[in-house]
């Protein structure tokens, strides 16, 4: 195998693309004694950058509320740029959704767990992630949306 076709994985950059924090609701609902509910949502994102180079970005909002009031409300995106080259097209996938997602996310959890800290609040501790899973059921699902769309053959 020449050195061209050599499979290529390498990390630029890993940085904060995005972060924003709000506490509509403060200083009224710090006095709040009950504990607030918690919602947290996820999402992976992958773009080219350049020629053999991608972007890859998991968003994570994290969603607190006491009954109908928000407490706190912070949306953070970590991105990653990989230089992927002479992989097979139909690893491309499972490298942008698993592998890169895998070595962004801990930078995410940090910055999200500091975030919240330095808001005032106990630090979020967002759980390990098995992005493997998570690809299979977006697959899953991006199949029974094309099998819902193809045309019923009778």
């Amino acid at each position: 195998m020449s050195e061209e076709n050599t499979p290529l994985f390498q990390i630029q950059r890993v940085y904060l693309k995005e972060a924003s924090l709000e506490q509509p609701n403060s200083p009224a609902i710090l006095l709040e004694q009950q504990q607030p509910a918690v919602d947290i949502q996820l999402g992976v994102e992958a773009n080219q950058a350049a020629e053999g180079v991608y972007e890859i970005c998991v968003t994570a909002t994290v969603h607190t509320k006491i009954e109908d009031k928000t407490v706190f409300l912070v949306e953070c995106k970590q991105a990653g740029i990989f230089e992927i080259r002479n992989v097979p097209e139909d690893q491309m996938g499972s490298i942008m959704g698993i592998a890169c997602p895998q070595i962004v996310y801990p930078y995410l959890r940090g910055n999200i767990a500091d975030i919240v800290t330095r808001a005032g609040f106990p630090p979020v501790h967002l759980a390990e992630i098995n992005f493997q899973a998570m690809y299979e059921q977006q697959q899953a699902q991006l199949a029974e949306q094309a099998a819902a769309a193809a045309p019923q053959v009778q």
